[in-house]
Protein backbone atom coordinates (compact mmCIF):
# COMPACT_ATOMS: atom_id res chain seq x y z
CA UNK A 1 0.00 0.00 0.00
CA UNK A 2 1.45 3.40 -0.99
CA UNK A 3 1.86 6.24 1.49
CA UNK A 4 -0.65 8.28 -0.52
CA UNK A 5 -3.27 5.54 -0.14
CA UNK A 6 -2.45 5.28 3.57
CA UNK A 7 -2.97 8.99 4.08
CA UNK A 8 -6.28 8.91 2.23
CA UNK A 9 -7.47 6.04 4.38
CA UNK A 10 -6.26 7.80 7.49
CA UNK A 11 -8.04 11.08 6.67
CA UNK A 12 -11.48 10.25 5.34
CA UNK A 13 -13.69 13.32 5.42
CA UNK A 14 -16.83 12.81 7.42
CA UNK A 15 -18.15 16.29 8.03
CA UNK A 16 -16.68 19.21 9.94
CA UNK A 17 -15.91 17.16 13.05
CA UNK A 18 -15.13 13.67 11.72
CA UNK A 19 -15.07 10.71 14.06
CA UNK A 20 -13.38 7.32 13.63
CA UNK A 21 -11.27 8.54 10.72
CA UNK A 22 -8.33 6.22 11.33
CA UNK A 23 -8.31 2.52 10.65
CA UNK A 24 -6.43 -0.19 12.54
CA UNK A 25 -4.50 -1.04 9.37
CA UNK A 26 -3.43 2.56 8.86
CA UNK A 27 -2.26 2.90 12.46
CA UNK A 28 -0.28 -0.33 12.16
CA UNK A 29 1.52 0.60 8.92
CA UNK A 30 1.87 4.39 8.84
CA UNK A 31 5.49 5.53 8.96
CA UNK A 32 5.44 9.14 7.76
CA UNK A 33 6.03 11.51 10.70
CA UNK A 34 3.06 13.69 11.52
CA UNK A 35 -0.15 14.03 13.47
CA UNK A 36 -3.20 12.11 12.26
CA UNK A 37 -6.63 13.11 13.56
CA UNK A 38 -9.31 10.58 14.44
CA UNK A 39 -12.12 12.31 16.34
CA UNK A 40 -13.05 13.47 19.85
CA UNK A 41 -9.77 15.41 19.85
CA UNK A 42 -7.84 12.16 19.52
CA UNK A 43 -4.83 11.98 17.23
CA UNK A 44 -1.98 9.62 16.47
CA UNK A 45 1.46 11.23 16.72
CA UNK A 46 4.14 9.56 14.57
CA UNK A 47 7.71 10.66 15.35
CA UNK A 48 10.72 10.76 13.03
CA UNK A 49 12.08 7.61 14.68
CA UNK A 50 8.86 5.69 13.96
CA UNK A 51 7.41 5.89 17.48
CA UNK A 52 3.62 6.23 17.74
CA UNK A 53 1.57 7.57 20.62
CA UNK A 54 -1.97 8.79 21.25
CA UNK A 55 -2.69 12.42 22.14
CA UNK A 56 -6.07 13.93 22.98
CA UNK A 57 -6.66 17.68 22.77
CA UNK A 58 -9.33 18.79 25.21
CA UNK A 59 -10.78 22.04 26.47
CA UNK A 60 -10.77 21.87 30.26
CA UNK A 61 -12.10 24.83 32.27
CA UNK A 62 -11.72 27.07 29.23
CA UNK A 63 -8.12 26.05 28.52
CA UNK A 64 -6.92 23.82 25.70
CA UNK A 65 -4.89 20.98 27.15
CA UNK A 66 -3.23 17.90 25.68
CA UNK A 67 -3.41 14.55 27.39
CA UNK A 68 -1.26 11.51 26.57
CA UNK A 69 -3.30 8.32 26.26
CA UNK A 70 -0.44 5.85 25.80
CA UNK A 71 1.74 4.51 23.04
CA UNK A 72 0.98 2.16 20.17
CA UNK A 73 0.84 -0.85 20.04
CA UNK A 74 0.53 -1.14 23.82
CA UNK A 75 -2.58 1.01 23.51
CA UNK A 76 -4.62 0.01 20.45
CA UNK A 77 -6.82 2.28 18.34
CA UNK A 78 -9.93 0.88 19.99
CA UNK A 79 -8.50 1.41 23.48
CA UNK A 80 -7.44 4.97 22.65
CA UNK A 81 -10.94 5.77 21.38
CA UNK A 82 -12.46 4.33 24.53
CA UNK A 83 -10.20 6.49 26.71
CA UNK A 84 -10.97 9.57 24.58
CA UNK A 85 -14.72 8.99 24.94
CA UNK A 86 -14.42 8.53 28.72
CA UNK A 87 -12.52 11.84 28.96
CA UNK A 88 -15.20 13.66 26.92
CA UNK A 89 -17.92 12.27 29.17
CA UNK A 90 -16.01 13.29 32.27
CA UNK A 91 -15.68 16.88 31.03
CA UNK A 92 -19.40 17.01 30.19
CA UNK A 93 -20.11 15.98 33.80
CA UNK A 94 -17.87 18.77 35.09
CA UNK A 95 -14.83 16.65 35.77
CA UNK A 96 -11.17 17.14 34.83
CA UNK A 97 -9.45 14.19 33.07
CA UNK A 98 -6.03 15.71 33.65
CA UNK A 99 -6.60 15.97 37.39
CA UNK A 100 -8.01 12.45 37.49
CA UNK A 101 -4.97 11.12 35.69
CA UNK A 102 -2.58 12.81 38.10
CA UNK A 103 -4.34 11.30 41.08
CA UNK A 104 -2.48 8.14 40.19
CA UNK A 105 1.10 8.35 41.44
CA UNK A 106 3.58 9.19 38.70
CA UNK A 107 6.66 6.96 39.02
CA UNK A 108 10.14 8.27 39.48
CA UNK A 109 12.75 7.46 36.88
CA UNK A 110 14.19 4.78 39.16
CA UNK A 111 10.76 3.18 39.63
CA UNK A 112 10.08 3.29 35.89
CA UNK A 113 13.50 1.78 35.16
CA UNK A 114 12.75 -1.11 37.53
CA UNK A 115 9.46 -1.71 35.71
CA UNK A 116 11.22 -1.72 32.32
CA UNK A 117 13.85 -4.19 33.53
CA UNK A 118 11.15 -6.50 34.89
CA UNK A 119 9.27 -6.19 31.60
CA UNK A 120 12.27 -7.24 29.51
CA UNK A 121 13.80 -9.76 31.92
CA UNK A 122 11.85 -12.82 30.59
CA UNK A 123 13.00 -12.07 27.03
CA UNK A 124 16.68 -11.61 27.81
CA UNK A 125 18.78 -14.68 26.99
CA UNK A 126 21.24 -13.95 29.78
CA UNK A 127 20.50 -12.90 33.35
CA UNK A 128 23.52 -10.59 33.30
CA UNK A 129 21.63 -8.15 31.03
CA UNK A 130 19.47 -7.07 33.96
CA UNK A 131 22.57 -6.64 36.13
CA UNK A 132 24.23 -4.54 33.42
CA UNK A 133 21.17 -2.31 33.13
CA UNK A 134 20.99 -1.83 36.88
CA UNK A 135 24.73 -1.15 37.17
CA UNK A 136 24.93 1.48 34.43
CA UNK A 137 21.76 3.27 35.50
CA UNK A 138 22.82 3.27 39.17
CA UNK A 139 26.26 4.65 38.34
CA UNK A 140 25.43 7.26 35.72
CA UNK A 141 21.71 8.09 35.82
CA UNK A 142 20.12 7.58 39.21
CA UNK A 143 22.32 10.11 41.07
CA UNK A 144 20.77 12.88 38.95
CA UNK A 145 17.46 11.53 37.62
CA UNK A 146 16.53 8.62 39.87
CA UNK A 147 14.24 10.57 42.21
CA UNK A 148 12.63 12.71 39.49
CA UNK A 149 9.15 11.94 38.22
CA UNK A 150 9.33 10.65 34.66
CA UNK A 151 7.02 13.48 33.56
CA UNK A 152 9.50 16.16 34.65
CA UNK A 153 12.64 14.91 32.90
CA UNK A 154 13.83 17.11 30.05
CA UNK A 155 16.37 16.78 27.26
CA UNK A 156 18.61 19.12 29.26
CA UNK A 157 18.50 16.72 32.23
CA UNK A 158 19.57 13.78 30.05
CA UNK A 159 22.23 15.92 28.37
CA UNK A 160 23.72 16.66 31.80
CA UNK A 161 24.00 12.91 32.43
CA UNK A 162 25.53 12.00 29.08
CA UNK A 163 27.76 14.95 28.21
CA UNK A 164 30.57 14.09 30.71
CA UNK A 165 30.94 10.55 29.29
CA UNK A 166 29.83 10.98 25.67
CA UNK A 167 33.37 11.09 24.26
CA UNK A 168 35.39 9.72 27.19
CA UNK A 169 33.34 6.52 27.52
CA UNK A 170 31.62 6.45 24.17
CA UNK A 171 30.29 2.89 24.13
CA UNK A 172 29.05 3.12 27.72
CA UNK A 173 27.41 6.47 26.95
CA UNK A 174 25.54 5.01 23.99
CA UNK A 175 24.21 2.17 26.11
CA UNK A 176 23.16 4.56 28.87
CA UNK A 177 21.33 6.70 26.34
CA UNK A 178 19.54 3.68 24.87
CA UNK A 179 18.45 2.61 28.35
CA UNK A 180 17.22 6.08 29.29
CA UNK A 181 15.33 6.15 25.99
CA UNK A 182 13.70 2.80 26.74
CA UNK A 183 12.48 4.09 30.11
CA UNK A 184 11.13 7.27 28.50
CA UNK A 185 9.29 5.26 25.82
CA UNK A 186 7.74 3.19 28.61
CA UNK A 187 6.59 6.44 30.25
CA UNK A 188 5.04 7.61 26.96
CA UNK A 189 3.32 4.26 26.44
CA UNK A 190 1.76 4.49 29.91
CA UNK A 191 0.56 8.05 29.36
CA UNK A 192 2.88 9.71 31.88
CA UNK A 193 4.29 12.00 29.20
CA UNK A 194 3.79 12.68 25.47
CA UNK A 195 7.38 12.84 24.22
CA UNK A 196 10.74 11.09 24.48
CA UNK A 197 13.39 13.61 25.61
CA UNK A 198 16.15 11.15 24.66
CA UNK A 199 15.27 11.44 20.96
CA UNK A 200 16.64 13.31 17.94
CA UNK A 201 17.13 16.66 19.65
CA UNK A 202 19.56 15.04 22.08
CA UNK A 203 21.69 13.76 19.18
CA UNK A 204 22.19 17.30 17.91
CA UNK A 205 23.17 18.53 21.36
CA UNK A 206 25.67 15.75 22.04
CA UNK A 207 27.46 15.77 18.71
CA UNK A 208 28.95 12.92 16.75
CA UNK A 209 31.14 10.36 18.47
CA UNK A 210 34.35 9.05 16.96
CA UNK A 211 34.29 5.50 15.62
CA UNK A 212 34.75 3.35 18.72
CA UNK A 213 34.03 -0.08 17.28
CA UNK A 214 35.90 -2.59 19.38
CA UNK A 215 36.35 -6.26 18.59
CA UNK A 216 36.79 -9.09 21.05
CA UNK A 217 40.46 -9.52 21.92
CA UNK A 218 41.70 -12.60 20.07
CA UNK A 219 45.03 -14.32 19.44
CA UNK A 220 46.47 -14.99 15.99
CA UNK A 221 45.78 -18.68 15.36
CA UNK A 222 49.49 -19.53 15.42
CA UNK A 223 49.64 -18.44 19.10
CA UNK A 224 46.64 -20.45 20.32
CA UNK A 225 48.62 -23.66 21.00
CA UNK A 226 51.04 -21.70 23.18
CA UNK A 227 48.09 -20.28 25.10
CA UNK A 228 46.79 -23.80 25.72
CA UNK A 229 50.19 -24.84 27.11
CA UNK A 230 50.26 -21.75 29.31
CA UNK A 231 46.85 -22.71 30.73
CA UNK A 232 47.86 -26.34 31.24
CA UNK A 233 51.02 -25.32 33.14
CA UNK A 234 49.13 -22.87 35.37
CA UNK A 235 47.95 -23.39 38.94
CA UNK A 236 44.28 -23.19 37.92
CA UNK A 237 41.91 -25.96 38.93
CA UNK A 238 41.57 -29.03 36.74
CA UNK A 239 37.99 -28.20 35.77
CA UNK A 240 38.93 -24.68 34.64
CA UNK A 241 41.91 -25.85 32.59
CA UNK A 242 39.97 -28.61 30.86
CA UNK A 243 37.03 -26.28 30.16
CA UNK A 244 39.35 -23.71 28.59
CA UNK A 245 40.97 -26.22 26.20
CA UNK A 246 37.60 -27.79 25.38
CA UNK A 247 36.23 -24.34 24.52
CA UNK A 248 39.14 -23.72 22.15
CA UNK A 249 38.92 -27.13 20.46
CA UNK A 250 35.16 -26.91 19.87
CA UNK A 251 35.08 -23.17 18.98
CA UNK A 252 32.08 -22.93 21.31
CA UNK A 253 30.82 -20.02 23.36
CA UNK A 254 31.76 -19.76 27.02
CA UNK A 255 28.25 -20.34 28.36
CA UNK A 256 27.76 -23.39 26.19
CA UNK A 257 30.89 -24.98 27.69
CA UNK A 258 30.48 -23.88 31.29
CA UNK A 259 26.92 -25.25 31.47
CA UNK A 260 27.60 -28.42 29.48
CA UNK A 261 26.21 -31.58 31.09
CA UNK A 262 27.07 -35.25 30.68
CA UNK A 263 23.59 -35.90 29.28
CA UNK A 264 24.56 -33.81 26.24
CA UNK A 265 27.68 -35.89 25.53
CA UNK A 266 27.86 -39.01 23.38
CA UNK A 267 31.43 -40.23 23.81
CA UNK A 268 30.84 -43.32 21.70
CA UNK A 269 29.87 -41.30 18.61
CA UNK A 270 31.94 -38.29 19.70
CA UNK A 271 29.04 -35.83 19.49
CA UNK A 272 28.05 -33.02 21.83
CA UNK A 273 24.46 -31.84 21.40
CA UNK A 274 23.88 -28.40 22.90
CA UNK A 275 20.15 -27.90 23.64
CA UNK A 276 18.27 -25.03 21.99
CA UNK A 277 17.75 -23.09 25.23
CA UNK A 278 21.50 -22.60 25.63
CA UNK A 279 22.18 -21.59 22.04
CA UNK A 280 22.20 -17.98 20.90
CA UNK A 281 20.04 -18.84 17.88
CA UNK A 282 17.68 -20.93 20.07
CA UNK A 283 18.24 -24.04 17.94
CA UNK A 284 19.88 -27.27 19.10
CA UNK A 285 23.45 -27.55 17.81
CA UNK A 286 25.48 -30.72 17.22
CA UNK A 287 29.21 -30.36 17.80
CA UNK A 288 31.55 -33.02 16.34
CA UNK A 289 34.23 -33.86 18.90
CA UNK A 290 37.81 -34.34 17.78
CA UNK A 291 39.89 -37.10 19.34
CA UNK A 292 41.50 -34.57 21.68
CA UNK A 293 38.13 -33.06 22.67
CA UNK A 294 36.83 -36.54 23.47
CA UNK A 295 40.01 -37.22 25.50
CA UNK A 296 39.33 -34.08 27.55
CA UNK A 297 35.89 -35.41 28.38
CA UNK A 298 37.35 -38.71 29.52
CA UNK A 299 39.76 -36.77 31.78
CA UNK A 300 36.85 -34.73 33.11
CA UNK A 301 34.95 -37.84 34.20
CA UNK A 302 36.87 -37.82 37.49
CA UNK A 303 35.16 -34.48 38.24
CA UNK A 304 31.65 -35.92 37.84
CA UNK A 305 29.31 -35.11 40.73
CA UNK A 306 25.60 -34.81 41.46
CA UNK A 307 25.33 -31.59 39.43
CA UNK A 308 25.74 -33.48 36.17
CA UNK A 309 28.02 -30.72 34.90
CA UNK A 310 31.02 -31.69 32.79
CA UNK A 311 33.14 -28.88 34.22
CA UNK A 312 31.77 -28.13 37.71
CA UNK A 313 33.32 -25.63 40.07
CA UNK A 314 34.66 -26.76 43.45
CA UNK A 315 31.23 -25.98 44.92
CA UNK A 316 29.43 -28.20 42.43
CA UNK A 317 27.92 -25.21 40.66
CA UNK A 318 28.72 -24.07 37.10
CA UNK A 319 31.94 -22.15 36.62
CA UNK A 320 31.15 -18.44 36.76
CA UNK A 321 31.07 -16.42 33.57
CA UNK A 322 34.23 -14.64 34.74
CA UNK A 323 36.29 -17.75 35.55
CA UNK A 324 37.81 -18.26 32.11
CA UNK A 325 38.22 -14.53 31.47
CA UNK A 326 40.06 -14.09 34.76
CA UNK A 327 42.28 -17.09 34.02
CA UNK A 328 43.41 -15.58 30.71
CA UNK A 329 43.93 -12.17 32.31
CA UNK A 330 45.95 -13.59 35.22
CA UNK A 331 48.13 -15.56 32.80
CA UNK A 332 48.61 -12.41 30.69
CA UNK A 333 47.14 -14.10 27.63
CA UNK A 334 45.92 -11.17 25.48
CA UNK A 335 42.54 -12.63 24.59
CA UNK A 336 39.05 -13.24 25.92
CA UNK A 337 37.30 -16.64 25.75
CA UNK A 338 35.03 -15.55 22.89
CA UNK A 339 38.09 -14.43 20.94
CA UNK A 340 39.17 -18.02 20.31
CA UNK A 341 36.21 -18.36 17.97
CA UNK A 342 37.77 -15.58 15.92
CA UNK A 343 41.14 -17.36 16.02
CA UNK A 344 39.44 -20.52 14.73
CA UNK A 345 37.67 -18.57 11.98
CA UNK A 346 40.91 -16.94 10.83
CA UNK A 347 42.70 -20.32 10.81
CA UNK A 348 39.94 -21.87 8.72
CA UNK A 349 40.06 -19.06 6.21
CA UNK A 350 43.87 -18.94 5.94
CA UNK A 351 44.91 -22.58 6.37
CA UNK A 352 42.08 -24.73 4.99
CA UNK A 353 39.91 -24.87 1.91
CA UNK A 354 36.76 -25.29 4.00
CA UNK A 355 33.78 -23.49 2.40
CA UNK A 356 32.37 -20.49 4.22
CA UNK A 357 29.13 -22.40 4.92
CA UNK A 358 31.06 -25.10 6.80
CA UNK A 359 32.93 -22.51 8.89
CA UNK A 360 29.71 -20.66 9.72
CA UNK A 361 27.99 -23.91 10.69
CA UNK A 362 30.94 -24.82 12.94
CA UNK A 363 30.47 -21.50 14.74
CA UNK A 364 26.68 -22.03 14.94
CA UNK A 365 26.07 -18.78 13.10
CA UNK A 366 22.65 -18.19 11.61
CA UNK A 367 22.25 -17.31 7.94
CA UNK A 368 20.90 -13.73 7.76
CA UNK A 369 19.47 -14.13 4.25
CA UNK A 370 16.05 -15.78 4.71
CA UNK A 371 15.98 -17.21 1.19
CA UNK A 372 19.42 -18.77 1.58
CA UNK A 373 18.50 -20.08 5.02
CA UNK A 374 15.37 -21.76 3.63
CA UNK A 375 17.51 -23.95 1.38
CA UNK A 376 20.29 -24.58 3.92
CA UNK A 377 18.67 -27.59 5.61
CA UNK A 378 21.87 -29.56 6.37
CA UNK A 379 24.12 -28.78 9.34
CA UNK A 380 27.11 -30.11 7.32
CA UNK A 381 27.98 -32.31 10.27
CA UNK A 382 30.42 -34.74 8.62
CA UNK A 383 32.29 -31.96 6.88
CA UNK A 384 32.51 -30.15 10.21
CA UNK A 385 33.87 -33.30 11.85
CA UNK A 386 36.77 -33.28 9.38
CA UNK A 387 37.32 -29.58 10.02
CA UNK A 388 37.43 -29.97 13.81
CA UNK A 389 39.95 -32.82 13.53
CA UNK A 390 42.09 -30.57 11.36
CA UNK A 391 41.86 -27.80 13.98
CA UNK A 392 42.91 -30.17 16.76
CA UNK A 393 45.79 -31.52 14.64
CA UNK A 394 46.93 -27.98 13.83
CA UNK A 395 47.02 -27.08 17.53
CA UNK A 396 48.88 -30.30 18.35
CA UNK A 397 51.51 -29.65 15.67
CA UNK A 398 51.86 -26.01 16.64
CA UNK A 399 52.38 -27.04 20.27
CA UNK A 400 55.73 -28.55 19.25
CA UNK A 401 56.92 -25.11 18.19
CA UNK A 402 57.66 -22.32 20.64
CA UNK A 403 55.55 -19.35 19.57
CA UNK A 404 55.75 -16.58 22.18
CA UNK A 405 52.55 -14.76 22.99
CA UNK A 406 52.60 -11.17 21.82
CA UNK A 407 51.51 -8.77 24.57
CA UNK A 408 49.13 -6.25 23.00
CA UNK A 409 48.00 -2.94 24.37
Amino acid sequence: MSMGTQLKQGRKKQGRHPERVLSAGFVRTVTKPGRYLDGLGLSLLVTKTGGRCWIQRLTIAGRVRELGLGGYPLTSLAQAREKALENKRLIREGGDPLAEKHKAPIPTFAEAAAAVIDLHRPGWRNAKHAAQWEATLSQYVFPRLGAQGVHTITTADILAVLAPIWHEKAETARRVRQRIGAVMKWAVAHGFRTDNPAGDMLSQALGRQADVTQHMRALPHREVATAIHTVQDSQAGMSTKLACEFLILTAARSGEVRLATWEEMNLEDKVWTVPAERMKAKRAHRVPLSERAAAILREAQVLADESGLVFPSTTGKPLSNMTLSKLLKDLKIPAVPHGFRSSFRDWGQECTNAPRAVMEAALAHTIPDKTEAAYARSDLFERRRTLMEQWAAYLSQASNKVVPLVRRG
